[in-house]
C-alpha cells in the first residue's frame, strides 16, 4: 500500500531497535486501572512503518452500526499466536514486553493486531477490549505506534470523569493494565488536522481482544 509519512526529526537513527524498558513511567487512572508509557522506545520506527505499511496484507472491514452497514474508518491486520508477525521487530517487541511484565501478567503477550490510520479522517471510536477474558479479568493491552502521532484519550467507563491524552507515534508505548479494558474506555478520534499516517500495533494476552 502507497502512503506517505513526514519522518520525524527525532527519528532519524541509523539502526531500527528496542531500547530498555525501564523507562516506562506509571500513571495510576482509579478503579484499578493504570497505563505505563515510554515514549520513543523505538529508535528507528519510522523505517519499521514505512515495512508494514508496504507489505501488511491490510483488509478494510464494513460493521452493522444501528441500521446500516458502515466502513470501518481504518484499515486492519490480525496475528494469532500461531501466525508469523510481518517484521521480526515485532517478534521482538513481543518477547520483551512478555519478559517485563511476566511478574504482573502471569501469562506471554500472544496475539498482534495492527491498524493503519491513513489520514486524520480514519478513527476509532471509544471502547474497552471487552470481547474476550477482557470484560471479566485484569488484564493488559501494550499498543506500539509508529509513523505520524496520533491522540489516543482514555475516559472511565460510561463517559463521565477526566479524559486522558497521550499523543503516540514514532516508536511510543503504552501499555493498559489493571482493570483498564472493565473499567475504561479508549479511543483515537479523527483529527481536522493535518495528520500523516500511522500503525498501531496492539499486543494482547490470550483470549483478549
Amino acid at each position: 500500500m502507497t502512503t506517505h509519512l513526514q519522518g520525524s526529526l527525532f527519528d532519524q537513527a541509523d539502526q531500527t531497535g528496542l531500547g530498555p524498558l525501564d523507562g516506562l513511567r506509571r500513571t495510576v487512572l482509579g478503579s484499578g486501572a493504570w497505563i505505563d508509557v515510554l515514549p520513543g522506545w523505538l529508535s528507528g520506527a519510522d523505517a519499521l512503518f514505512e515495512r508494514l505499511a508496504a507489505e501488511v496484507p491490510w483488509r478494510a472491514e464494513r460493521r452493522a452500526m444501528y441500521d446500516k452497514v458502515v466502513d470501518v474508518p481504518r484499515l486492519l491486520a490480525f496475528y494469532g499466536a500461531a501466525d508469523p508477525l510481518p517484521d521480526p521487530l515485532l517478534d521482538e517487541a513481543r518477547d520483551a514486553l512478555s519478559a517485563h511484565y511476566a511478574g504482573e501478567l502471569g501469562e506471554p503477550f500472544t496475539t498482534a493486531g495492527l491498524c493503519l490510520y491513513r489520514d486524520g479522517r480514519d478513527s476509532v471510536a471509544w471502547h474497552g477490549d471487552r470481547s474476550g477474558r477482557g470484560a471479566r479479568q485484569d488484564t493488559m493491552v501494550a499498543i506500539l505506534s509508529v509513523g505520524a502521532p496520533r491522540d489516543l484519550l482514555l475516559r472511565p467507563a460510561g463517559g463521565s470523569g477526566a479524559t486522558v491524552r497521550r499523543s503516540l507515534g514514532h516508536g511510543d508505548l503504552i501499555v493498559m493494565g489493571g482493570s483498564c479494558q472493565r473499567t475504561w474506555e479508549h479511543c483515537v478520534p479523527k483529527s481536522s488536522r493535518a495528520a500523516g499516517p500511522r500503525v498501531s500495533v496492539q499486543f494482547r494476552p490470550r483470549g483478549v481482544r
